[in-house]
């Protein structure tokens, strides 16, 4: 046998820590699990053993093999642990990042850890095996993953041995403070991911220099000081995404993308949309439209005295922008020379994950509870795109706050987004019910917004579409799906990494690559072979496209606003500094 790693305990240590495991235990499956549990929706074991036994009843013969394999397996495994001497990797780490630790060598963890992994592909197995309508199955495979990243031995405080090791070497502070963690997050309802004192928004986060010009009960509008001593004379009207703050464009200085924007030229103005109370529970859509996008770019050409912007939107951010394009086309409006569309979606027919979330029944549940208003909790949204990536979003941060008792990293991306905004209601119902769930929006003329039927097609202005290649809320085929939507020339463009890394990518760091491909091939795939990779960030190439839209080079404002809209207050204004309660 292996030595142990772990030194003797004193007995009042021991007493203490055994105390603290026990409490830590029942906290994290009493509080935290069932909060987590009824954020996500998440279905009952009951019903997800009847979705599996429904699937596997139609492939008897394929489910007695899988389950004959995985006992030899099982018992080959129980046969090395018995005699390690015998196996050739009865001493290596279980093959899994979570177990790489020199703790999980010891033959009892090892074993714990083996026999976790071999039980979590035998359930994968059985789940992708199981022959079930499309949405079921994937229903059935996003809740059995999430089931099998819960059930992890490093997630839970007796069969942790990095955790027993540590509370031995602290005498049980570790656990007494781990306690402590879990207590606050329970009361906050998400699990802590960075050192949240570490960051304040307008101190360090969101703090290129400008002001409030404009304000509503929807949202503020932030217009940028200049960086360059003449400017072009369209502004840029940016759009970020109402389910969080807008700050996720202008974090720190050296990875704004706001600072970027302003350093190439153009006056920018922000949206800072409000994190809606109660009594704004019944705004809708339209209000979102006429209230928030439309008149940001009415404001925008008011104060730069111009008769057209160019605009840009991120993720829902950007399926507002269309929306609202498409509404100003109808009308006979044309005060946008060019849009971006940054991981937006405008086809639905593939939202990927987020998909197993949103089906009829849910749909309906939602449109009952909001039926007389009240707001959607930032927070539940929140939890929900963590659940997606469970074992990168959850999953550590239990280990290392709560097991081991320590402070998470301070990250600027992760404090944004836990820094989550409600949303009204009856606009929620409206968005998942006529996108995400009927897809409506592709359909010319199917949807009426704000008065006049809503066509894509009419978007007929110069656009630019990123998309993110491993992006798992909008799927990168799904964004190249705006391409027949749109009327306009385009330029799709497809960033490296995910739905902010590829978006958040300065210049000045030179990392990850993307791709281009002048062509725009009816299909996805067809698209991608064609596409040349380019290195480093896509952000100048983005600013090389929009130069040829911003019109002459004028002087840059003295001031932000003008008479008719003058300065209310500095940036980065009140609505980005409301915490949701």
């Amino acid at each position: 046998m292996t030595e142990s790693t772990s030194k003797p305990m004193p007995e009042s240590a021991s007493n203490n820590s055994a105390a603290a495991f026990a409490e830590l235990n029942r906290m994290l499956f009493a509080g935290a699990a069932g909060k987590l549990d009824a954020a996500q929706n998440m279905p009952d074991m009951t019903q997800m053993m009847q979705l599996l036994s429904a699937g596997m009843a139609q492939d008897s013969e394929h489910w007695l093999e899988l389950n004959n394999r995985y006992y030899r397996e099982h018992l080959a495994l129980w046969q090395a642990c018995a005699n390690p001497q015998a196996s050739s990797d009865s001493a290596d780490p279980p093959p899994d990042r979570r177990f790489r630790a020199p703790e999980w060598r010891e033959p009892y963890y090892n074993y714990l850890a083996r026999s976790y992994l071999l039980s979590a592909r035998w359930l994968e197995e059985m789940t992708t095996a199981a022959k079930l309508e499309a949405h079921a199955k994937h229903k059935l495979e996003f809740y059995t993953r999430q089931l099998i990243d819960a059930l992890s031995p490093a997630n839970y405080p007796w069969t942790n041995p990095e955790a027993i090791k540590l509370a031995a070497e602290t005498e049980g502070a570790s656990l007494t403070q781990g306690l402590k963690n879990l207590a606050a997050d329970i009361d906050k309802g998400l699990v802590s991911m960075t050192d949240e004192t570490a960051f304040e928004v307008g101190r360090n986060l969101a703090v290129t220099p400008g002001a409030v010009v404009y304000e509503n009960d929807f949202m503020q509008l932030l217009q940028y000081a200049p960086l360059t001593a003449q400017v072009h004379e369209r502004p840029l009207v940016m759009v970020p995404p109402c389910i969080n703050k807008y700050y996720i464009l202008d974090l720190q200085p050296d990875n704004s993308y706001v600072r970027h924007a302003v350093a190439a030229g153009h006056t920018v103005f922000m949206v800072s949309w409000r994190n809606m109370p109660a009594e704004m529970g019944h705004a809708t859509w339209d209000d979102y439209l006429e209230h928030g996008v439309m008149r940001a770019i009415a404001v925008a050409q008011d104060i730069g005295g111009t008769p057209q912007v160019n605009a840009l939107g991120f993720c829902v951010g950007g399926t507002l922008l269309a929306c609202a394009l498409a509404v100003l086309r109808a009308r006979g409006d044309d005060p946008v020379a060019s849009a971006t569309f940054l991981t937006t979606m405008l086809d639905f027919s593939d939202t990927g994950e987020l998909s197993v979330f949103i089906d009829e029944p849910y749909v309906a549940a939602r449109e009952s509870e909001f039926a007389q208003g009240g707001v959607l909790k930032g927070r539940e949204l929140a939890l929900t795109f963590a659940s997606l990536r469970a074992n990168d979003l959850i999953w550590p941060y239990v280990v290392n706050n709560y097991l081991k008792g320590r402070t998470p990293e301070a990250f600027d991306l992760l404090y944004w987004n836990s820094d989550s905004t409600n949303l009204p209601g009856v606009m929620y119902k409206y968005y998942v019910r006529h996108t995400y769930l009927e897809n409506n929006l592709r359909v010319p003329g199917k949807l009426t917004m704000c008065g006049v039927p809503v066509d894509l097609s009419n978007v007929d202005m110069p656009a630019y579409l990123l998309a993110a290649r491993e992006d798992h809320i909008v799927p990168w085929r799904t964004a190249y799906g705006s391409v027949p939507l749109l009327g306009g020339p385009l330029q799709f463009v497809l960033a490296a990494s995910g739905h902010i890394a590829g978006v958040i990518n300065p210049a000045a760091r030179n990392k990850r690559n993307f791709w281009i491909n002048d062509a725009l091939p009816p299909e996805a795939e067809s698209w991608l072979e064609g596409a040349a990779s380019q290195p480093g960030s896509w952000w100048p190439h983005w600013t090389n496209w929009l130069q040829q839209y911003g019109g002459a080079q004028i002087a840059a404002p003295a001031t932000p606003g003008n008479a008719g809209h003058p300065v209310i207050e500095p940036a980065p204004g009140r609505y980005v500094k409301a915490k949701t309660t």
